[in-house]
């Protein structure tokens, strides 16, 4: 569909006057070119403006379909690849840098502004870097950029694209690193364990219904428990990096691994785990913590619109943040959509896709979710 016919239709669905659609079309088709245009995940063939006039139907004529509007146009955040580079290139330079800066520091007992004016600290600096060790979570981790934005500091030989390697590829990273030092002994250091997004914090770290760790965070662990003597410092520090972080999931990442610490041990767990976050979102983002009208006018159409026994919203995965995700999952609530994906961690009517039915035994039917912005699922 051209952007002239999805837009003329657009004005049709929403019952605006010239005027209206002259002022509306204008905003819309320069979010569209500038950002939303660049979502991943359309369907082939498909953009914005045609993916929102499909969505904008399924609410009914009048005040549903003005509020669901109103809710895209003054209320969703979009995080694109311009915002997303960004936070990536300036991962080393304000995150490692400044760490690796603050820990040579310590050991030299030297102000870390003062690291780089001698030789012997910047010696160290630079053996500490090559000490450490990066790894990505998900694709979302993207350090292929954060390997060409830092061509020459980081080495392609302290890089792992995954948490899961191989004997073979445990044994050259070692090797490597103790060629590249010229010491026969050297261990890794640190660790970087990077993800592109943290929305509840549940996917990195959790217990299970059992009563057993779960999550990213203890799956790495479990991952170098054959290599972690002969491969790692026994002093290792794990600094777990995230571009992009949900307010509430920042206490409970952290709160999390200190109960997981206090409980596995020394023995089963890491001596010491770092947080960082390249940009942590408002507390009042969540739409129902949102000040904003427009905001709070979408809960009821959130919650009506949602079908709660569609597989694409009733899964082991969903069900581990809790049994309502009709404002994301663990009720995050979140209005948020990043240029790769939509989190699940988002309201459900940005992203999910159901075909309704009626109710079984008197039960309401369940309307059809047309996502705005279509997500793939994947799952830590």
């Amino acid at each position: 569909m051209k952007e002239t016919l999805g837009l003329r239709v657009l004005g049709e669905v929403m019952s605006w006057d010239d005027a209206r659609a002259t002022r509306e079309f204008h905003w819309l088709s320069l979010m569209a070119r500038l950002k939303y245009d660049g979502y991943e995940d359309f369907l082939a063939g498909a953009r914005f403006i045609e993916s929102l006039v499909n969505w904008l139907q399924q609410f009914s004529m009048g005040a549903e379909r003005e509020n669901a509007y109103a809710f895209v146009r003054c209320v969703l955040v979009y995080i694109g690849p311009a915002e997303m580079l960004r936070l990536v290139e300036s991962f080393y330079a304000d995150h490692v840098q400044r760490h690796l800066g603050r820990v040579v520091a310590e050991q030299h007992r030297v102000p870390a502004y003062r690291v780089w004016s001698s030789l012997q600290t910047a010696s160290a600096y630079d053996t500490l870097l090559r000490r450490t060790l990066f790894v990505g979570l998900s694709e979302g981790a993207h350090l292929d950029i954060v390997r060409r934005a830092n061509s020459g500091i980081v080495s392609n030989e302290q890089v792992l694209l995954t948490t899961y390697a191989d004997a073979d590829k445990w044994s050259k990273l070692l090797k490597d690193l103790r060629s590249d030092l010229q010491d026969t002994a050297a261990t890794f250091r640190l660790v970087y364990l990077i993800d592109d997004f943290v929305g509840s914090g549940t996917t990195f770290l959790r217990k299970d219904k059992a009563g057993e760790w779960k999550g990213k965070l203890h799956s790495f662990r479990q991952t170098i428990s054959p290599v972690l003597q002969s491969h790692f410092d026994p002093q290792l520090t794990v600094c777990v990096h995230h571009y992009i972080a949900n307010h509430r999931a920042v206490g409970v990442v952290r709160d999390r691994e200190q109960r997981a610490r206090a409980e596995l041990g020394v023995d089963r767990w890491f001596p010491e785990v770092h947080f960082s976050f390249g940009t942590v979102l408002p507390n009042t983002l969540p739409i129902d913590c949102s000040p904003l009208p427009e905001a709070q006018q979408f809960i009821p159409l959130a919650k009506k619109y949602f079908d709660p026994e569609d597989p694409t919203t009733k899964n082991k995965h969903i069900e581990e943040g809790g049994t309502d995700a009709s404002l994301g999952f663990s009720a995050c609530a979140l209005p948020l959509v990043l240029e790769h994906n939509t989190p699940n961690n988002s309201v459900a009517l940005l992203w999910a896709d159901t075909p309704g039915h009626d109710g079984a035994d008197n039960a309401p039917r369940r309307h059809a979710m047309r996502p705005l912005f279509r997500r793939r699922q994947r799952h830590g």
